[in-house]
């Protein structure tokens, strides 16, 4: 099973990083352990490497996905007492993730970690068929480089069906962000 989560990080300066990632679960039938994967080079996998510790940010706010994926980064964070990662304002709930091991990989480095502590925030208020669609589209925007043109149109196609049935302002934003960047990927032509 993967989680997709909004990722805080820090540098060995202290500088927070937020990045949106699916968290691994480790086993089948355990909820406490979760693997980070990242690739590399990234900011996030130096961070880790450094600090050993993440948070693992809940959110159903589309515009966080799809901001930073448009390079739209700059979001509140809110410190967490006891651990030196703040966590994002936003966040309906978070875990904080230390890791326990650290399974080498010249691209995508495996860490296993633990959840030590755990807070909710705010309520989950219900599934919503736009913010899906725009997880859905903050996934392609990030694999543009290795997922042909095709698919990506086919995808982007079905998924517009729930956002133009089920969208409210946000959704319809964090929907035009991620276009942007779909249509600066392929250049003058866009999708056609």
């Amino acid at each position: 099973m993967i989680r997709e989560v909004i990722l805080t990080t820090v540098s060995s300066a202290g500088e927070a990083h937020i990045a949106p990632l699916g968290l691994v679960q480790a086993h089948e039938s355990d909820n406490r352990h979760w693997i980070i994967a990242p690739f590399a080079p990234s900011r996030t996998l130096d961070n880790i490497a450094v600090s050993r510790i993440a948070i693992a940010n809940y959110t159903d706010d589309p515009l966080i996905f799809a901001g930073c994926l448009t390079g739209r980064k700059d979001w509140p964070l809110t410190s967490v007492p006891g651990v030196a990662v703040p966590r994002l304002s936003a966040a309906l709930a978070h875990d904080v993730l230390q890791v326990e091991a650290v399974e080498d990989h010249a691209q995508r480095p495996r860490f296993t970690c633990v959840i030590v502590q755990s807070a909710t925030h705010a309520p989950f208020t219900g599934m919503n068929r736009a913010r899906s669609a725009i997880l859905e589209l903050a996934i392609l925007v990030s694999r543009l480089h290795i997922l042909p043109k095709q698919k990506v149109q086919a995808e982007i196609a079905y998924l517009s069906i729930g956002l133009e049935k089920t969208a409210g302002p946000n959704e319809q934003l964090a929907w035009q962000w991620l276009m942007e960047r779909v249509n600066a990927f392929y250049g003058t032509d866009g999708l056609k």
